[in-house]
């Protein structure tokens, strides 16, 4: 990997190409937590709780729109020149169809989802749709900057899409104040979706005009790409189920307070996705060359657990201070609870990469698990929501559950 090297040997040592996207990772969820925090303080608990569906929304869509990231990714590591301008043309092809179908859902029932969601507007719904074409493009578009690890330029646009969302979100729900701000929420996220898509690369658009030959590698592709997916999809019911439950069987001041509670304990998984996008594209050319892929995943496990068990032990001390500097005394109320759901996301984001592994080496069992402890989750916080610590304690306890199993198939593996 190169190195960018600084002429001061004082000040700085090398500097990689993979530590300098940590770093711009970092920053980017920085604004992005920037972003909710600003929102949580102008908005209260209560509009808030409209704002967290969108984000919530938005967080559904970031792990649809990784699976073509991943599967992108994947193949932009296995194939060259011709077979991969081959491959770009049908992937882009088919997250452009899924990026319509998805967008011209949501689109056409905005209103039934203001009446499941309880929002006080259903414009913000279809507004939201009309992002989902470009964002299943950029995601095709990170792929590739990940699979060809070219990091430099996917940091970019990670940086873009959150500086252009920050900016244009907050800039109109101060400024214009007659625009309700879930609209205003709306309209940021689908312009940040814009600037997400550069730097854009031509081979993309060549892929689309160019005559193609067929690949021999289609099946394999389809069945990586529908593991990904139903894997993405346990992500989305383990990660969102609960903010969405809670939205449904809570009022709008409790539920503001829950989402406030689930961006604080969130920073690790978030933080947790920077080493996923460094694992799984190393693991596939160390595969791919024959050497052992055990080291490279114990050092981003190692990095995960020693963030985790900072975040936790911060969140247990000081409880009450994080949430007066976060979000303001109005929000004191969830402060017990902050550690608790600090641990469950913790516990995740240890198994997730334990998952991550295995998807990229070709084993499968633990994207089905990881499925049905999906559902149990949701069934538990179904039969126990009595209080919002009712609800954290069961996903602490479905999350343990995952890791003990993740633990014991990868002890399993190694050991077979």
């Amino acid at each position: 990997m190169k190195a960018l090297a600084f002429k001061n040997p004082i000040f700085f040592k090398q500097i990689s190409t993979e530590q300098v996207f940590m770093l711009s990772i970092l920053l980017v969820n920085g604004g992005n937590y920037i972003y909710n925090l600003l929102l949580g303080r102008i908005l209260g608990p209560s509009e808030f709780a409209d704002a967290a569906i969108l984000i919530t929304f938005l967080l559904v869509l970031s792990f649809v729109g990784m699976t073509f990231q991943i599967v992108t990714a994947k193949y932009a590591v296995l194939f060259k020149e011709e077979k991969l301008a081959t491959f770009l043309r049908l992937i882009t092809k088919y997250a452009s169809f899924f990026g319509i179908l998805f967008g011209a859902a949501i689109f056409f029932f905005h209103k039934e989802l203001q009446l499941i969601f309880h929002t006080q507007t259903s414009s913000m719904f279809w507004i939201f749709a009309l992002g989902l074409p470009l964002y299943f493009l950029m995601s095709v578009n990170r792929g590739l900057y990940q699979g060809k690890d070219v990091l430099n330029k996917l940091s970019l646009t990670y940086q873009y899409e959150m500086i252009s969302r920050l900016v244009i979100t907050i800039g109109v729900v101060l400024l214009i104040p007659a625009i309700p701000s879930s609209i205003a929420i709306a309209i940021g996220i689908v312009i940040s979706f814009v600037f997400g898509l550069f730097p854009f690369q031509n081979s993309i658009v060549k892929s689309t005009i160019v005559i193609s030959e067929k690949l021999v590698e289609t099946k394999s592709i389809i069945i990586f790409f529908g593991l990904t997916a139903f894997y993405e999809l346990t992500q989305i019911i383990i990660n969102n189920s609960d903010i969405i439950l809670v939205k449904h069987y809570f009022d709008n001041e409790q539920a503001g307070l829950y989402a406030s509670l689930a961006l604080i304990g969130r920073v690790v998984y978030f933080v947790s996705w920077m080493f996923v996008m460094l694992l799984l594209p190393k693991v596939i050319q160390l595969k791919k060359d024959g050497k052992n892929t055990l080291p490279i995943l114990l050092k981003y496990v190692g990095y995960i657990v020693a963030l985790s068990t900072l975040i936790v032990s911060f969140t247990w001390l000081f409880p009450e201070f994080v949430v007066r500097l976060m979000f303001g005394e109005q929000y004191i109320s969830i402060a017990s609870l902050l550690w608790k759901y600090a641990l469950a996301t913790s516990i995740f984001a240890i198994a997730n990469i334990f998952a991550y592994y295995f998807l990229s080496i070709g084993k499968y069992i633990p994207v089905i698990v990881s499925a049905f402890l999906g559902l149990t989750q949701i069934g538990l916080i179904i039969l126990y929501h009595n209080s919002l610590e009712q609800v954290v304690l069961m996903q602490v306890i479905t999350m343990l559950l995952l890791l003990v199993f993740q633990l014991c198939y990868f002890f399993y593996h190694h050991k077979s």
